[in-house]
């Protein structure tokens, strides 16, 4: 080949190259975690109106299911494919600070910007000082009730303490009609935190104040002790260990349980399920000294360090976190919000549910942000399932657990 056409060759190639970069320069990619079926079709009408106000910028979501999510992040970031912009799920992003992959968001957060924010939601994403991720996704958990299994059983208001809410499942399950006083999770995701409601109500934290686990105090026990013995006393549906999350509020969708703990997304799910169903949204029981506790989730959007496109990233953050997207994402779902004048709108004020949770947030627990937490989570999840199938005593299978989990938090 001669040397004018190996440059002609060279600058051609330099000219493609340029080119690629040129296309890319401008365009966010985000990966971002599938609520529901709503949830592509908002973020593609986020990419129209983005893209229209923003010319220049082109915006490329990929919507991943939420068992997958993990695993496809950890293989993009390994292979450094990874997107600029990513949903998480915010007990992850420890890892994600300690591998030094999210960058800290405080150079483009402005004093006017994070005032947009309710402070329970924003705190978790703040570590050392600095806030690596925004609250994309906020809920809270709160005890919903069948009301007229509740008036075929003489009960006039939802139970205010563990106690109550026994006594009530017992007339429940008296009506002799197939249906169950309390239904209660027993596999998969959050089986450990339906457990923690019980064990905050009896003035236990999840780790003690010297970091330890507190799977091995008498809260604990107390507890566990509750959940078996109202297994046993048949006040729950049969086969807890068989169903997950998803599987008791289907329970509830179908009239078959009175009581139930979980999220605000399940009123979302009754009104196009089984809007007929008529049921109300209480604070969780309270126990002997009336300490209780829910539990507040977040999901936030973190940047990665390695994003070539940061400033345009960052326009499309400033974009989500708009009221005006805010309401739409976040009523569409069924979460609550965590922007503050989203929170003042009629649809959150004068909405009963909602404001049930909101009511509940003072007393709300989050997942300990620390290295291993997944893995204390199984561990309590899987301790709770030995007590509920009868395989274990209570207090030894807590002994175990609590062991484990101490030497998982001293890695």
């Amino acid at each position: 080949m001669s040397l004018a056409k190996w440059t002609v060759g060279l600058m051609a190639g330099m000219s493609m190259l340029a080119f690629a970069a040129q296309a890319n320069a401008g365009e966010v990619r985000v990966t971002v975690a599938e609520y529901s079926a709503k949830t592509g079709p908002y973020f593609e009408s986020v990419k129209k109106e983005f893209e229209a106000a923003n010319p220049g910028i082109t915006v490329k979501f990929e919507v991943v299911p939420w068992e997958v999510l993990l695993q496809k992040l950890t293989t993009d970031i390994t292979a450094g494919t990874n997107a600029d912009l990513s949903i998480i799920g915010t007990r992850w992003l420890i890892d994600f600070v300690q591998q030094d992959v999210a960058e800290p968001l405080d150079t483009y957060i402005k004093p006017d910007f994070k005032d947009r924010f309710i402070d329970t939601f924003l705190s978790p994403s703040i570590m050392d000082g600095k806030t690596y991720g925004l609250p994309i996704a906020a809920s809270a958990r709160a005890l919903y009730y069948n009301k007229e299994l509740f008036d075929k059983a003489g009960i006039a208001n939802p139970p205010a303490t563990w106690t109550e809410l026994q006594e009530d499942a017992r007339k429940i399950k008296a009506l002799g009609t197939g249906t169950f006083g309390f239904g209660l999770q027993g596999k998969e995701i959050e089986t450990d935190v339906y457990y923690y409601y019980a064990m905050w109500s009896q003035g236990t934290e999840i780790l003690n104040k010297d970091g330890t686990s507190g799977l091995g105090t008498p809260g604990a026990l107390e507890a566990a002790k509750l959940y078996k013995s109202m297994i046993d006393e048949g006040l729950t549906e049969p086969g807890v260990t068989s169903n997950n999350r998803e599987d008791v509020q289907n329970l509830f969708k179908q009239g078959k349980v009175g009581m139930m703990i979980t999220a605000p997304f399940l009123s979302n799910q009754i009104k196009d399920e089984a809007p007929n169903l008529k049921y109300g949204v209480a604070a969780i029981p309270a126990g002997p000294t009336g300490a209780r506790g829910t539990y507040g989730v977040t999901d936030s959007i973190i940047m990665f360090k390695n994003s070539k496109n940061k400033d345009e990233a960052w326009k499309l953050l400033d974009f989500l976190f708009t009221t005006e997207q805010r309401a739409k994402f976040t009523q569409g779902e069924g979460f609550l919000p965590v922007n503050k004048e989203e929170a003042k709108m009629d649809y959150y004020v004068n909405n009963a549910d909602l404001a049930a949770f909101t009511a509940l947030l003072p007393d709300a627990r989050f997942a300990p942000i620390i290295p291993g937490w997944e893995e204390v989570a199984q561990i309590t999840s899987d301790a709770m399932q030995k007590i509920y199938l009868g395989s274990a005593e209570p207090e030894a299978a807590l002994k175990d657990a609590a062991a484990k989990a101490n030497a998982v938090l001293k890695k």
